[in-house]
């Protein structure tokens, strides 16, 4: 799914490159009639890299570079000189990129670390000359091997974002409002569902110069994990948040409902959701005065017994800090 230059997805062929011959060269030179083989060996095919880059946070450089292919080995030469060493290709991708088969959709491994170098290709090894298949009863070979061939493959590059809270909720709750007051982001706000077309990352500013990471993720309604709506396209970013922020406006109908249904169908993309700390946000709380905040109370206290609740307003700046305080909890606490 892509939205300006947001891409999460790209499908890439890479090929690496294929390994020298080996020379079957003998030796010629003023004074010496018999010189004997001196083939060199070929030189390796060059491999093609995945590199995590911390600098990164998309997959859009990738976008129209549908293929890869590093340098092939030179060959072999007289005088046992060895072929060069084919290029190598190095591929930079943001930190939490899974790299999956394209034919099995089997993964391979993630990219989560910067600097973290990772073959995806390996380049073929180069063959070995005529010198090193000289014996006392073979004085002249005449052969040599070939080098091994390139490695290809078809891979889809995915991102999943890096984040420790990840806001969860219906279009229209008021996920990019609370993200805009908690952080320095600029995300699209408008008052129609579906404002939010990418993921959008912020960092929260807490005491003592600390800091920790939050994403507004696009809103999900019933049916995403089957594909409805447009959250589907972006669950997968929510598996990489250590903590799930679940955020529901006070004037709906049925705030339990609400939240049940978001937490369905993140047990429905996948079951290990479940295992995330979460806390429930109730957002838009300035409408509400202290007698009806009390006996919303009550009934939260029914309905929510063992998931931590609090009450913000992101327009009137109430409760923020509170939610900072509790979410720096959460993410600190021992487990």
């Amino acid at each position: 799914m892509t939205e300006g230059n947001f891409v999460d997805y790209v499908k890439i062929y890479v090929s690496s490159g294929k390994g020298g011959k080996g020379s079957t060269h003998l030796h010629r030179e003023k004074f010496i009639e018999k010189g004997g083989p001196d083939g060199g060996d070929g030189g390796r095919g060059g491999h093609v890299y995945l590199v995590g880059n911390k600098s990164l946070w998309t997959l859009f450089h990738l976008k129209f570079a549908r293929h890869v292919k590093a340098g092939h080995g030179g060959d072999g030469g007289g005088d046992r000189s060895t072929g060069a060493d084919g290029e190598d290709k190095f591929i930079e991708v943001p930190l939490g990129t899974v790299v999956r088969d394209k034919e099995t959709n089997e993964i391979l491994f993630e990219i989560t670390e910067n600097g973290e170098k990772r073959i995806v290709a390996q380049g073929g090894k180069g063959g070995l000359g005529n010198w090193h298949f000289r014996s006392s009863t073979n004085q002249t070979p005449r052969y040599s091997q070939p080098g091994l061939p390139s490695e290809e493959i078809d891979m889809i590059l995915e991102l999943k974002v890096l984040a420790d809270v990840g806001l969860v909720g219906f279009p229209n709750a008021g996920k990019s409002t609370l993200l805009s007051v908690l952080t320095s982001a600029k995300p699209k706000i408008a008052d129609y569902p579906f404002t939010t077309l990418k993921p959008n990352l912020g960092i929260v500013a807490y005491r003592d110069f600390q800091s920790f990471v939050i994403a507004d993720i696009p809103g999900i309604i019933e049916g995403a994990a089957e594909g409805k709506g447009l959250g589907h396209y972006f669950l997968r970013h929510i598996e990489r948040n250590s903590t799930l922020l679940f955020l529901v406006p006070v004037d709906t109908p049925d705030i339990k409902a609400e939240y049940d249904i978001l937490v369905n169908e993140l047990k429905k993309y996948n079951p290990e959701m479940l295992d995330k700390e979460r806390m429930l946000v109730i957002s838009k709380c300035d409408m509400l005065d202290d007698e009806l905040k009390a006996e919303l109370k009550i009934q939260l206290d029914k309905d929510f017994k063992n998931i931590p609740y609090l009450f913000i307003s992101s327009v009137a700046q109430q409760g923020l800090t509170e939610l900072k305080d509790k979410l720096w909890s959460m993410l600190n606490e021992e487990k």
